[in-house]
């Protein structure tokens, strides 16, 4: 009988699996993408990277995340019969002033984090619903919740606040900044592997269905893209990004739209989707030749390049840039676009490099990273780690 952690994260249109040992050697990896779509599927792999097998599934199996979660679990069960989970790790988005480090998970802190789903109603309600379905597929097994919001909880004032009232910050309405788990994991692998620019000043572009930018000084967040909720910012696959307040009360106004409306205008119709009319998706709007993709590629490019500008500022100059996440990773046309133009930064890219997805990509004076990130460990080793395993 092999000791086991499963790492949980549910995202917006992803579902990520993790099987590890209690000493943190990975034993599987799970991912159901496209939920929701027709084209939805799930991969599971082995420690070796191999394919593991799949069990036949339900047409609907991958309709929603928690449809998706269920049919990944019952796949996990089949190829790991022996298998006793001691703890399950959970990606929360959200965790508010409040929660601020990994923590288990009881019945006073779901009702906490429910609330906190306005500031994140694409993910929060996700996260929720995985813990309470692992809660029941493994009754009495620890739950800890990892929280995105947590690796930026020591921002500098400037980089935490808005020009409101100073009520409403001591309220809680401030810049809370998200994807935490991914650049826990890439300051880690720095630490790690690039000590030097580890030490330095790095900026960091998490691109995928959610995208962000983070400015690292010595291994900490100083600034983060993401605000309040995880609409600033980037555009992304379906969400608006930055947006001028401005708009929001003309929709009101002028265009008699509700809370419930704008909210699902800014999140589920908007970004990739909403400016080609064609899909969220960076591999569809790479493959299509409607102008109209190619249009929402270079706006999402662009503002990349201004966040980068925006974010060497605030470190004060600039050594090393890294891309990770789903786009990050394994679009060459988006990072080539990204760095072009960016000479006087120091940003350059070696195109050969680029297009072999190599880890070192750079041909100028600031390093140009491709790093695959992993917070599946992260949540596993913040499991280990409240729990004393």
């Amino acid at each position: 009988m092999t000791r086991a952690i499963l790492t949980l994260n549910s995202g917006s249109s992803s579902l990520k699996l993790g099987l590890f040992t209690e000493s943190l050697e990975m034993l599987a990896m799970g991912h159901v993408d496209r939920i929701g779509r027709r084209e939805a599927a799930m991969k599971l792999t082995g420690s070796n990277g191999a394919p593991l097998p799949l069990p036949e599934t339900a047409p609907d199996a991958f309709a929603t995340n928690a449809a998706a979660l269920k049919t990944a679990l019952a796949a996990f069960r089949a190829d790991f019969e022996q298998l006793e989970i001691v703890a399950v790790g959970h990606r929360v988005v959200h965790g508010g002033i409040n929660h601020a480090a990994p923590e288990e998970v009881t019945p006073a802190l779901i009702k906490d984090l429910a609330r906190l789903a306005p500031f994140a109603p694409l993910h929060q309600p996700h996260n929720l619903a995985g813990i309470r379905a692992a809660i029941d597929a493994f009754p009495g097994v620890p739950q800890i919740a990892c929280y995105d919001t947590a690796f930026h909880r020591g921002h500098p004032f400037v980089s935490d606040v808005y020009a409101l009232p100073r009520a409403y910050y001591d309220k809680g309405v401030r810049r809370y900044g998200f994807h935490g788990l991914s650049y826990d994991y890439i300051e880690s692998a720095l630490a790690r592997s690039e000590p030097d620019l580890h030490a330095g000043r790095v900026v960091v572009a998490h691109l995928g269905s959610g995208a962000s930018i983070c400015a690292l000084k010595g291994g900490k967040s100083i600034a983060s893209s993401l605000g309040f909720s995880a609409l600033d910012g980037l555009p992304m696959g379906t969400r608006s990004g930055e947006l001028d307040p401005g708009v929001v009360l003309y929709l009101m106004d002028q265009e008699g739209m509700g809370a419930a409306e704008i909210s699902d205008l800014l999140y589920k119709k908007s970004g990739l989707l909403g400016l080609s009319g064609i899909s969220n998706d960076m591999r569809t709007l790479e493959a299509s030749e409607d102008p109209h993709a190619a249009q929402a590629i270079a706006y999402f490019a662009f503002r990349i390049k201004r966040e980068i500008g925006a974010m060497a500022a605030a470190l004060g100059g600039l050594d090393g840039i890294v891309f990770c996440g789903g786009i990050g990773e394994n679009s060459a046309r988006l990072r080539a676009e990204v760095c072009t133009d960016m000479a006087w930064l120091g940003i350059d890219l070696d195109a050969e490099a680029n297009a072999q997805n190599a880890r070192e990509i750079g041909a100028d004076r600031v390093r140009v990273l491709v790093i695959p990130t992993n917070e599946e460990i992260i949540i596993a080793r913040a499991a280990r780690k409240v729990l004393c395993l």
